[in-house]
């Protein structure tokens, strides 16, 4: 009789976020190729911190550099991937901290938009999970 294969556990997408508001709405971006709006942040590198790994993506993808000592953790986020296999599930971790520089787009980022609580359907889902996040909180109106 053939054995059924083992069932596999769904993939896990290992995320980080740099969360900034600004005067009620969240800093979002465009990627080259997505439908929908992200936080700026990615995955780790091997080896890197949840600090490290937000300071990058946030200089690569929004050209800031973040302040050391200024971290908090704003909300881990499990939700559906987006544009993913199906089944497929990110865990995002998300940070918000002061920075230096001016906020423009860079690398694989087309673009830049400012998110309040009324446009969350054009976000990723973890990202929207996350307005609504901010929202309750009353940091995103």
């Amino acid at each position: 009789m053939p054995q059924t294969p083992p069932a596999r556990s769904p993939a896990v997408i290992d995320a980080l976020a740099w969360v900034h508001v600004h005067e009620g709405r969240l800093l979002c971006v465009r990627s080259r190729g997505r439908d929908l709006l992200y936080v700026p942040g990615g995955k780790r590198d091997p080896g890197e911190s949840d600090e490290a790994a937000v300071t990058r993506e946030a200089r690569e993808e929004v050209s800031v550099i973040l302040r050391p000592g200024t971290f908090r953790r704003v909300a881990v986020i499990d939700e559906v991937a987006h544009d993913q296999a199906p089944g497929t599930r990110v865990r995002m971790a998300c940070y918000a901290a002061e920075h230096d520089g001016e906020i423009r787009a860079d690398h694989e980022i087309t673009g830049l938009e400012w998110i309040g609580f009324a446009d969350r359907a054009r976000c990723a889902p973890a990202v929207r999970r996350l307005v609504e996040i901010l929202h309750a909180e009353g940091a995103v109106r």
